[in-house]
């Protein structure tokens, strides 16, 4: 007769010592994972909502005109919000297809010689400090925006010249910090499709590339639109960089004006805010956490749809 064998997951048998503290642990953490997250929220709400009844909501979202150290202060932060979706949706559309087609080359493609050099290529780009990119933003990419500037828009009479700070500059800065996020979460759910999969696609005829985009990416959905969400989350909460090449003034979200998001605009003036003025740059910070609430929520329904009609 063999001797009955207990799993720790099974839930027969009694639990060690060492199971039971293990288990304390875990939920100690996940209640200090799900605390923090509530906090953070139930700060952003409190603070953050005063100055929409003080100022008036539709003055806010809607309004295009900031001046809140004027005689008569006015918040409107409409063209800060459309800084930020239009520079997010734009690093996101140029950052993601090559950060997705970098992971399938060094998952796929790449021989394992080029691969030891390619990728801690991309880790030494996640542990560089925003304010690198900033600077290197300022010393070679903002010099090359303000000679197309002059090429563009010689002779103008009603453009203002911002030195090369502008829109692109702050879009193509972001597409380059996301890369590395990017990459090696999309590299990971790459090589984590079961080897069979690429087995049975090329027995029946199909090619490396056709294996590729038809078998594997399509299997490593869930893991890239992770690697999206945390791209999108990154790109939509970069400050310090942005606030260096963008030239930071509140403007129409055109390619070559000078712009504002909503992480600079709380960096540049909350040094020396007071009163409405800080409140409002809250309400700032409480519109930025929401939609990187609404873009998480909405990027994940978007997934369980696509699973669900797969299976």
């Amino acid at each position: 007769m063999q001797p009955k064998t207990y799993s720790i997951f099974s839930g027969h048998g009694s639990k060690s010592g060492i199971e039971r503290a293990a288990e304390v642990i875990f939920t100690i953490c996940g209640f200090f994972a799900v605390l923090a997250v509530a906090s953070i929220s139930l700060y952003m709400l409190i603070s953050g909502t005063p100055a929409l009844f003080k100022v008036g909501i539709l003055d806010i979202l809607f309004g295009s005109t900031w001046m809140p150290t004027a005689a008569s202060p006015s918040f409107g932060i409409l063209y800060v919000i459309l800084t930020s979706i239009i520079g997010t949706a734009m690093a996101i559309l140029i950052g993601v297809p090559v950060g997705v087609m970098t992971a399938v080359f060094l998952a796929e493609v790449a021989p394992p010689k080029l691969t030891k050099i390619v990728r801690p290529a991309v880790e030494l780009l996640a542990g560089i400090p925003s304010v690198i990119y900033g600077l290197l933003g300022i010393l070679v990419l903002n010099p090359l925006m303000y000679k197309l500037e002059l090429k563009i828009f010689a002779g103008s009479t009603t453009h203002q010249f911002t030195g090369g700070a502008n829109l692109i500059s702050a879009v193509l800065v972001l597409s380059l910090m996301i890369l590395p996020t990017v990459i090696n979460i999309s590299e990971t759910a790459l090589r984590s499709v079961p080897q069979h999969l690429r087995s049975a696609s090329l027995a029946l005829g199909g090619t490396q590339i056709q294996t590729i985009f038809h078998v594997v990416i399509p299997a490593a959905k869930s893991g890239i639109v992770t690697a999206v969400v945390l791209g999108t989350g990154r790109a939509i909460g970069e400050a310090m960089a942005i606030s260096l090449v963008s030239g930071s003034s509140v403007n129409i979200p055109l390619p070559f004006n000078s712009v504002r998001f909503l992480t600079t605009a709380i960096v540049s003036e909350m040094s020396y805010s007071s009163g409405l003025h800080k409140q409002v740059l809250f309400t700032i910070g409480l519109i930025l956490f929401a939609f990187i609430m609404i873009i998480n929520i909405s990027l994940n329904n978007i997934l369980k749809k696509g699973d669900a009609q797969h299976d």
